[in-house]
């Protein structure tokens, strides 16, 4: 089974260009996006590749290390904090000309320019986000496994692991944009 065992951190100021390796422009679509957290995603990333993209919930017994897996799928909202998000990912390269056909007729789209970070502790991305998500910068890693110890940098500020409502997804049905002034003001003045 593909895992996807990630934590994820807002991010404050500039001073994580310093570790910049790589960028790239994505632009994705989800043609289904469950409460549940299922989604079908498209992406194009920059100008000639395209992914489709399938992400679910692991099933309970389903690894060998289901506590810590399930512990980590379930947990309460005010534990998110302390928990990586481990879900099934599947991932499969397609066709430049049906990842444009696709994203065509995806009802929700997120842009972002992404940014690989040289650091330490797993597989650390960036991502900034562009249009009605501007100025929302998230800061992901990918683990190994779910006790996998992680050095936050400290460019980053609090984390959103488990934060439904900041997910890829999320954004795309619900941009920062169309959030209330006190809720953009919530979650942006805590960067400050």
């Amino acid at each position: 089974m593909a895992l996807e065992i990630e934590r994820r951190f807002l991010v404050r100021g500039e001073q994580w260009q310093a570790q910049v390796r790589s960028s790239e422009q994505l632009a994705q679509g989800y043609l289904v996006s469950r409460e549940d957290g299922f989604t079908l995603r498209v992406r194009l990333v920059d100008r000639d590749h395209a992914w489709l993209t399938l992400k679910a919930a692991v099933p309970s017994g389903a690894m060998p290390s289901a506590a810590v897996a399930s512990e980590a799928v379930r947990a309460p909202a005010a534990e998110a904090a302390t928990v990586p998000l481990i879900r099934q990912e599947f991932e499969y390269a397609i066709p430049r000309a049906d990842g444009e056909a696709l994203l065509a007729q995806a009802p929700y789209q997120v842009s972002k320019r992404r940014y690989g970070l040289d650091l330490a502790g797993g597989d650390w991305v960036l991502d900034v986000f562009e249009g009605a998500n501007a100025p929302l910068v998230v800061a992901e890693v990918e683990l190994p496994s779910a006790t996998a110890v992680v050095v936050v940098p400290p460019w980053c500020g609090p984390e959103i692991s488990g934060r439904h409502d900041l997910s890829n997804a999320a954004l795309a049905r619900h941009p920062l944009n169309s959030w209330s002034t006190a809720e953009r003001a919530a979650l942006l003045g805590c960067l400050g």
